[in-house]
């Protein structure tokens, strides 16, 4: 009887597995980078929104397209812990706009448990602007000022960094079944980047005179705030552009879950 029933059993599970699913997840998005000391810090995080749509092939493993939208930021005033950091006085904020396609894969059945983590990688391409304000408050937009002397013919080697660029999402996360339309779950979601550039900062200050001639008074405000007698002059270190910035997203989603997987006999 055993053998009889459990076949049927898993036929009758796979016949109203859903194929199309729809998430929406809320929660926070998060930097890090040039301006901040630590990996995590509560300061460079603000909110964050995605919305998937996802087919899934098998019980197991889908594929999924989503939009997200986050705005993180950096302050140096946060990092107390490191004198030359904190002299910098450097910050910036900057919403994200992304596109990614990724795979996501199961590592327990949803047949046979009712809670189940998964694992998800894949590509993408996102927007951002870093901005800060100046001594009047007015935001400023920070790459068209090249801070670190970009598009500037003494620095031929530094161009103008794009504001648009591909990344490599990857995380995981852990769902629940609620009923056999709704799902919940929690994620967790990084992005490699190819890019230095999210905060503005990455390699080493320009001279403050080619600067100011260059790329006007604003530009040379914004390259340094800190104590106007400490001016670094060109050649400083002023970021690390070995080690790129990253961001990230984390939050709850809800799952709706319509269509039919065909039963597997």
């Amino acid at each position: 009887m055993k053998k009889i029933f459990l076949p049927l059993l898993m036929v009758t599970n796979a016949a109203i597995a859903q194929s199309w699913q729809v998430e929406v997840q809320a929660g926070a998005a998060g930097y890090s980078g040039d301006l901040n000391a630590k990996a995590f810090s509560i300061h460079n995080i603000g909110p964050g929104v995605t919305v998937n749509a996802r087919y899934n092939f098998n019980s197991m493993f889908g594929l999924r397209a989503g939009l997200s939208w986050g705005q993180v930021g950096g302050n140096d005033k946060y990092n107390e812990k490191s004198p030359e950091l904190l002299a910098r006085n450097l910050n910036f904020k900057t919403s994200i706009a992304e596109f990614n396609v990724c795979a996501e894969l199961n590592l327990l059945s949803p047949e046979l448990y009712y809670t189940y983590p998964y694992v998800f990688a894949g590509v993408g391409v996102f927007h951002f602007n870093p901005y800060s304000t100046d001594k009047n408050g007015q935001k400023v937009y920070l790459q068209p000022l090249g801070t670190e002397g970009q598009g500037l013919p003494e620095y031929g080697d530094k161009k103008m960094y794009s504001l648009t660029q591909l990344c490599i999402p990857f995380g995981g996360g852990v769902r629940m079944k609620i009923n056999d339309q709704w799902d919940a779950g929690f994620e967790v979601g990084y992005r490699k980047l190819f890019t230095d550039y999210l905060d503005d900062v990455s390699g080493r200050y320009a001279n403050p005179e080619i600067l100011l001639t260059g790329r006007g008074s604003q530009a040379y405000q914004m390259a340094y705030r800190g104590s106007p007698t400490n001016i670094p002059q060109g050649g400083e270190i002023r970021g690390n552009p070995k080690k790129k910035d990253w961001y990230y997203f984390i939050g709850l989603k809800l799952i709706w879950k319509f269509g039919t997987i065909e039963p597997e006999y």
